[in-house]
């Protein structure tokens, strides 16, 4: 095929675009529980074992919103990015940007919460299931750090993205509980910790006070594994 042609979707790819595009729209409007396989394959216009074709089960969809969520992420973040190069700052964008996606699911976020808090859930954001939706977010977090002026030491380039990305899941949790206005509790703990962070990031440069940072990092690898 060359360059100038365009791949045309099969049926079938057309129709578990359609289930998909479905099912997000209405976790958007209904949320998890009112979410069902029949309500999914009824608005499609399919039949229930069409759409278990496509997706096994509603898990399975709300793994393609946690992807669609973190792509509208990195799509938010990364023009932001190249407006600076401090290291607070341009973490802070990931955060920010990453609490504005999950927005429009605040109504719902506990029914997800509770359909995802069980370690064997695949909805568990720290499953296997959920590592493509998870990389994206580690991977912003790298660019973050990568891109900045402030150059941390090397030991903590691999490392720090993952910690900043469990961060993000701890700062999403209190974010499913912050029934203030416009969420701005979640805000407000987000700017504390920034500059908590900005008055001590630049202590990691000294020797005698990295250690503590590296036990951090190093009990964060144990969490995620």
């Amino acid at each position: 095929m060359s360059s100038s042609e365009v791949a045309v979707p099969t049926k079938s790819e057309r129709t578990r675009a359609l289930i998909r595009d479905v099912a997000l729209r209405s976790f958007r409007e209904r949320g998890y529980d009112q979410t069902t396989i029949r309500l999914i394959a009824q608005e499609a216009g399919v039949s229930v074992g069409t759409t278990n074709y496509h997706f096994a089960s509603k898990n399975d969809l709300v793994q393609e919103l946690y992807l669609d969520v973190q792509e509208a992420h990195r799509a938010a973040a990364e023009p932001l990015l190249t407006t600076s190069d401090d290291l607070v700052e341009r973490l802070g964008i990931v955060f920010r940007t990453g609490l504005a996606q999950l927005g429009p699911y605040h109504p719902f976020a506990p029914e997800f919460l509770s359909a995802a808090v069980s370690p064997r859930s695949s909805l568990n954001p720290l499953s296997a299931d959920s590592t493509e939706s998870r990389d994206i977010v580690v991977g912003l977090f790298r660019e973050a750090v990568a891109g900045a002026k402030d150059r941390l030491p090397a030991e903590f380039h691999e490392d720090l993205p993952s910690a900043l990305m469990l961060a993000h899941l701890l700062l999403a949790l209190f974010w499913v509980y912050d029934s203030s206005s416009g969420q701005a509790r979640t805000e407000r703990l987000l700017d504390r910790g920034l500059r908590l962070l900005k008055l001590s990031l630049p202590l990691v440069r000294s020797r005698l006070l990295r250690r503590p940072l590296r036990e951090l990092l190093d009990l964060v690898a144990e969490v995620r594994a």
